[in-house]
């Protein structure tokens, strides 16, 4: 009733959005720029926010869609001129750290995992299995580079050079996020971008994080006991909720739990 009263100033609220999951450019359940758009933008225009809080919990994924949903954070934050503060659940690994910095501030539990600043490519490779077989691979390009690093045939170092020389720049462009969020929080004699992570309390020594801290207590003692909180996230599919693709979520559910068993969680 308060903001329909003119002159009567209303208690602060704080808009937090969920960041839970893997971070991949298709998928239903996972954190991609396209589904967290609309979430974004309604928590920083919705209200007037004091504050928008980021609820990371998230192994990382696609460095392309991390990148796309920090920069859509940092712009809103600076359009809107609202502070953004990260608070880490389980995990805010690689792509979830990246995330996380895209705050001014990030605060941890006393057991959260947090960093590993890399990059990686994973693959297989079937060819002897296929010659066992029987079975002959046959491809034809227009290109030489078209079939680089193709799974069934024997692996190519020169195709590996190229790869890891990719890797290296998405990992370059990885550091330069990360120095520039955290700017002079970063102790200069240590290299923190090896792929490394490490609990909150050793996180905050390495000026990777600002504290340790839970969500509520916090916004709470900087805002006040009557601040309210208003929740934003990404919402599943209607059919979903009723079991209407069981199979799908279930694999999906395999491969996020993959993803964050590698952090031992």
């Amino acid at each position: 009733m308060k903001r329909w009263i003119p002159f009567l100033k209303s208690d602060p609220t704080v808009a937090v959005i969920r960041l839970a999951g893997v971070i991949s450019a298709s998928g239903r359940g996972v954190l991609n720029n396209a589904s967290l758009a609309p979430v974004i933008e309604k928590a920083f225009v919705r209200g007037k926010p004091a504050a928008v809080v980021l609820e990371v919990n998230s192994p990382g994924g696609s460095p392309v869609q991390s990148s796309l949903i920090g920069a859509r954070i940092r712009r809103l934050a600076e359009e809107k001129e609202v502070p953004v503060i990260a608070f880490v659940e389980d995990v805010a690994a690689s792509g979830g750290y990246w995330l996380a910095a895209a705050a001014d501030e990030i605060y941890a539990d006393d057991s959260s995992v947090v960093g590993s600043i890399g990059v990686i490519s994973a693959s297989f490779g079937a060819h002897e299995f296929l010659t066992r077989q029987g079975i002959e691979r046959r491809v034809y390009t227009a290109g030489k580079s078209k079939s680089m690093l193709d799974p069934f045939r024997p692996e190519n170092a020169e195709d590996v050079a190229r790869l890891k020389g990719l890797l290296e720049d998405i990992h370059t462009n990885f550091k330069h996020h990360i120095s520039t969020r955290r700017g002079g929080k970063l102790p200069e004699d240590q290299d923190l971008f090896t792929g490394e992570i490490w609990l909150a309390r050793r996180a905050v020594e390495l000026g990777l994080i600002d504290g340790i801290g839970h969500l509520k207590p916090m916004m709470k003692e900087r805002f006040g006991d009557k601040v309210k909180f208003r929740r934003y996230s990404v919402r599943k599919p209607f059919l979903s909720r009723f079991g209407a693709r069981v199979f799908d979520d279930a694999l999906h559910a395999v491969e996020e739990r993959s993803a964050f068993a590698q952090f031992g969680l």
